[in-house]
């Protein structure tokens, strides 16, 4: 079989689920946001192997997108790289029962004091999926208008003293492509969002659409 019909056989290009069988589980650290399990996997060898990882509940980003084709940033204080980070309003998908694209709208509304009136998906990924179990999935937020004065979320700890700035997305790209900023959901979301415009949005998908990660996480 040539290199070709190997490819041919493998199918399409998409990540494929194929759990092992966990032997054993243990939660070894029990955190405030996520825990720590060590688990005992069966690789087809004689023994099973042990692989620890961090269990975490998810996370979803939002890259909101104005009529002049600015994005809006945000910089915020992230102490275990002692750096403050450029980054895009993003937030836990801790509440029960809440769906993505509802947390989406609440994190844009609580840290940037916006609403959208529509949503897209951008990109998805897992963040470590060498230590951990986090999905992510990126939206692009448009039609924003502002959250009444009276209405606004008070933010507290690393989000209060939060500096926004509205940049021009080729801008921001090109921030990322210099090595300036380093937010993982901010670099993977304006490089999405630079493809997804050069292709005419064709790319994007609906708020709603399958995220199979999101739903084996809660199995």
């Amino acid at each position: 079989m040539s290199a070709d019909e190997r490819d041919e056989a493998a199918g399409p290009l998409a990540d494929v689920l194929a759990p092992r069988p966990v032997r054993s589980s243990e939660v070894v650290f029990d955190g405030a946001v996520w825990d720590v399990a060590s688990e005992r996997v069966d690789l087809g060898g004689d023994e099973p192997v042990r692989r620890d990882k961090v269990v975490h509940p998810g996370a979803v980003g939002i890259l909101a997108l104005d009529e002049d084709e600015r994005v809006l940033l945000l910089r915020q204080y992230r102490h275990p790289v002692r750096h403050e980070l450029w980054e895009v309003p993003a937030g836990l998908l801790d509440e029960p029962g809440e769906a993505p694209q509802d947390a989406a709208a609440r994190e844009l509304r609580e840290e940037a004091d916006l609403v959208a009136g529509r949503y897209d998906v951008l990109a998805e990924w897992y963040s470590t999926p060498g230590g951990s179990d986090e999905a992510l999935r990126v939206y692009l937020a448009r039609d924003l208008a502002p959250v009444p004065e009276g209405e606004r979320f008070a933010r507290e700890h690393e989000e209060a003293d939060m500096v926004l700035r509205w940049v021009p997305l080729d801008e921001a790209v090109d921030a990322v492509l210099a090595g300036r900023l380093h937010n993982p959901t901010a670099v993977v979301a304006l490089l999405a969002a630079s493809a997804a415009r050069a292709r005419g949005w064709a790319t994007l998908r609906p708020a709603d659409a399958p995220w199979p990660a999101f739903d084996q996480r809660r199995a």
